[in-house]
C-alpha cells in the first residue's frame, strides 16, 4: 500500500538534502517521486545499464555490488543510491538488489537533473567532485579560530596581582584572563602590571579585579583575522579574547598576528638554508604545524599543502648533507641521497617520520663506504632532532643494507622482481617511491627505468604487487556506516592514513608499475595512468575525486588538532562529521573499494 503524500513530505523533510529546500520546492518535488515496494532479492538495476533515476530508501535494505559482484555497500532507510551514475553519464556504475522487502522512492532522471540544477544545496550534496576553494592565506581570508591560542591562561577573581604575574612568567605569556565560572570578567596584561601596579606603587597583593580591564572587547571564532587587526589598531590594544556563547575559547595577541603573517614555506626554507646546526633547524620546523593550519585555512588544495611541507623536509635534508660534508670532508665519490615514503611522494603532512637511503658510486672503496655511513648517521640524527623521527621499520640510510653502491641496489631490485616473496613485495613497494633529494641524480635515472621495465614484464611480480596493494582496505562497515578502530587509544575512530590515503597510494603505485610510469607522487601517478590507458577516464576521475576528499579531510582534521592545542594525527571520529560529510566520505571509500575489486579481478580499467 503506497504512503500518502503528506507522509512522504514529512519523510523528505528529515533527509539530506531535501531538508534544505524551501517548503514550496519540497511540495513540488513530492508528486515526482515514484513509489516501489519490492520483495527480498529483487534486482533494482544492473551495472552498465541506463539508470531510471535516483533511489531513496524508505524502509528495508539494499545491497550495492560492483561489476565483479563484490558487495561494496549495504544501505538502509534515508539513504540514496544511483547518484554516481546519474551525475556522470546516466549509466549505472554498480548493481543494486533488495536484501529484504523494501519500499523505495524513485526520482526520475529528468527530475533529479532539475533538482541539482535549480537548488545549490542538492547540487553540493550529490556532486562528489572536489569544490573549488579560494587560495588566500592573508588575514582577510582567515578565521579567528585559525589564529588564536586555544588554551589561554586564566585565573579567578580572588587572585592577587602577584599570583597573576607569577603565572604569566611561568607560562611565558603576556596576559591572563579573569574567569568566574565560565564567564569572562576581565583581562590583565603585563602592561597593566607595570603601568597600573608598579608605576603607582600598589602592593603586590592587590586583587586583580582592581587593575584588570573589565568586560574586554572580544571576537568570535568565526570572525576574520582583519577584525582582530582593526580592533587592535583602533583601540590600541594587544590582546583580544575570543568567546563563543559567552564562554572563553581562546585569545589572539599581536605576536600571533605577526607569527601568522611571517609563517610561509618560503620563509621557513630560507631560514633552514642558513641554519648552522640541527637544533636551529628544529626551531624552524617547529613552526610547520602553524604553517599547516594557515595553508589549510587559506583553502589550498591538499597536493599544494603537502608539496610545500615536503619542500621543507627536502631543504632540511640537503642542508644536513652540506653540514655533514663540512664536518667529514668532501664526499670521496659521487653519491645520491633519496627519500621514499611520504617524502619521496611529496605527500608529507603534519605527521612524518623519515624514510631514506643512499646510492653510492660503484668506484667506492671500503673506506669510502665507512665515510658514507658516518654521513648517513649525521643526516638521520639531524632529521630526528629536526622533528622527522626515526623510521620504526629502520628504512633509513643508517641501516647498512640501505647504504650501498649502485650495483648492490641493482641486485636488490632484480632479486625482488625475480622472487616476489612477502618481504620483497613490502620492500619493493617502499622503494618504488624513491625520489632523489641531494647528490648525483644520474646514479638513479638508469636504474629506475630498468626496474620499471623489468617489473612490468614479470606477471608474477605484478600479481604479487597487486595482492600487496589490496591489504589496506577502506573502513567500510555495514548499513552505510564506518568500520572504526575497535580498541585502544584510538577506539571508535577512522585511520585516515592506513585505511584512507594508503589504499589509493597502493593503487596508484600498481598503475604506475603496469604503465612503466616514472611519476612518484600519487595524484600525478593517477593522472598519468589515465593518460597511458591503464585506468579509464571515468574510473580515474572517480578515484581522483575520492582521493582528494579523503586527503583534504585528513589535512583539515590535522589542522583542527593543532588549533585545539594538540599534535596533528590521522585519527578522526565519524561523530565529528556532519551527515553531509559522512555521506561524501563514505562514498569515497566505496569508490576505492570498487577500484580495488576491479584490480584484484584483473580489471584495472574500471569505467
Amino acid at each position: 500500500m503506497p504512503i500518502a503524500p503528506e507522509e512522504l513530505l514529512r519523510f523528505l523533510g528529515g533527509v539530506h538534502p531535501y531538508d534544505a529546500l524551501d517548503a514550496d520546492a519540497l511540495e513540488g518535488l513530492v508528486p515526482q517521486f515514484v513509489q516501489r515496494r519490492l520483495p527480498a532479492g529483487e534486482p533494482i538495476y544492473a551495472a552498465g545499464n541506463p539508470l531510471e533515476g535516483l533511489y531513496l530508501i524508505h524502509s528495508g535494505q539494499v545491497e550495492i555490488r560492483d561489476e565483479n559482484e563484490v558487495v561494496v555497500s549495504l544501505l538502509g532507510p534515508r539513504n540514496s543510491f544511483g547518484e554516481r551514475g546519474l551525475t556522470r553519464d546516466g549509466i549505472a556504475a554498480t548493481s543494486a538488489r533488495t536484501v529484504d522487502e523494501t519500499l523505495l522512492f524513485m526520482l526520475p532522471a529528468y527530475a533529479f537533473n532539475e533538482l541539482i540544477r535549480e537548488h545549490p544545496a542538492a547540487q553540493r550534496f550529490f556532486d562528489r567532485s572536489r569544490a573549488a576553494k579560494p587560495r588566500k592565506s592573508d588575514l582577510a581570508h582567515s578565521r579567528v579560530e585559525t589564529l588564536m591560542a586555544a588554551d589561554p591562561l586564566t585565573i579567578g577573581p580572588s587572585a592577587t596581582v602577584q599570583e597573576a604575574a607569577s603565572l604569566m612568567a611561568e607560562r611565558r605569556v603576556s596576559s591572563v584572563c579573569i574567569i568566574e565560572g565560565e564567564a569572562l570578567k576581565g583581562i590583565l596584561t603585563i602592561r597593566d602590571v607595570s603601568g597600573k601596579v608598579v608605576a603607582r606603587g600598589l602592593p603586590f597583593d592587590t586583587p586583580v579585579t582592581q587593575v584588570m580591564t573589565e568586560a574586554p572587547l572580544t571576537l568570535a571564532p568565526s570572525d576574520i583575522g582583519s577584525d582582530v587587526l582593526h580592533m587592535m589598531m583602533e583601540r590600541s590594544i594587544g590582546h583580544v579574547p575570543v568567546t563563543e556563547g559567552g564562554r572563553l575559547v581562546g585569545i589572539v595577541t599581536q605576536t600571533d598576528l605577526t607569527r601568522f603573517q611571517a609563517v610561509s614555506s618560503a620563509g621557513l626554507v630560507a631560514e633552514i638554508a642558513r641554519a648552522a646546526t640541527p637544533a636551529q633547524m628544529a626551531e624552524v620546523t617547529a613552526r610547520i604545524p602553524q604553517l599547516l593550519v594557515q595553508l589549510v585555512a587559506g583553502g589550498n588544495r591538499h597536493e599544494v599543502v603537502t608539496r610545500l611541507v615536503t619542500d621543507i623536509a627536502d631543504t632540511v635534508t640537503r642542508r644536513l648533507l652540506a653540514l655533514a660534508q663540512d664536518r667529514l670532508g668532501a664526499a670521496p665519490v659521487p653519491f645520491l641521497w633519496l627519500a621514499c615514503g611520504s617524502q619521496g611522494r611529496q605527500e608529507q603532512t603534519g605527521v612524518s617520520d623519515q624514510d631514506n637511503c643512499l646510492f653510492i658510486d660503484d668506484s667506492a672503496t671500503r673506506d669510502d663506504l665507512s665515510y658514507f655511513r658516518e654521513m648517513a648517521k649525521f643526516v638521520s640524527d639531524g632529521l630526528d632532532q629536526a622533528g622527522y623521527f626515526y623510521c620504526p621499520g629502520d628504512m633509513m640510510a643508517t641501516n647498512p643494507r640501505w647504504c650501498q653502491p649502485v650495483s648492490t641496489w641493482r641486485q636488490y631490485f632484480s632479486g625482488w622482481i625475480r622472487k616476489p616473496d612477502p618481504t620483497a613485495q613490502m620492500l619493493a613497494s617502499v622503494m618504488f617511491d624513491l625520489r632523489p633529494i641531494g647528490g648525483t641524480t644520474a646514479l638513479y635515472e638508469d636504474l629506475q627505468k630498468e626496474t620499471l621495465e623489468a617489473a612490468s614484464q614479470n606477471s608474477i611480480f605484478v600479481a604479487h604487487m597487486i595482492a600487496n596493494s589490496l591489504k589496506h582496505t577502506p573502513p567500510l562497515g555495514m548499513l552505510r556506516g564506518f568500520a572504526t578502530i575497535r580498541s585502544g587509544e584510538h577506539k571508535n575512530r577512522l585511520d585516515l592514513k592506513h585505511n584512507g590515503v594508503v589504499p589509493v597510494v597502493d593503487l596508484a603505485r600498481v598503475y604506475a608499475l603496469q604503465g612503466r610510469l616514472p611519476e612518484v607522487n600519487t595524484r600525478a601517478r593517477l593522472e598519468a595512468a589515465v593518460s597511458a590507458g591503464k585506468l579509464s577516464g571515468s574510473g580515474g576521475q572517480d578515484l581522483l575525486d575520492a582521493y582528494d576528499l579523503i586527503a583534504e579531510t585528513r589535512l583539515e582534521h590535522q589542522a583542527e588538532r593543532v588549533r585545539e592545542g594538540g599534535r596533528p594525527d590521522n585519527y578522526l571520529a565519524p561523530a565529528d562529521l556532519s551527515d553531509f560529510e559522512r555521506s561524501h566520505l563514505r562514498d569515497a571509500f566505496v569508490v576505492i573499494k570498487s577500484l580495488q575489486s576491479a584490480l584484484g579481478h584483473g580489471r584495472g580499467m574500471l569505467g
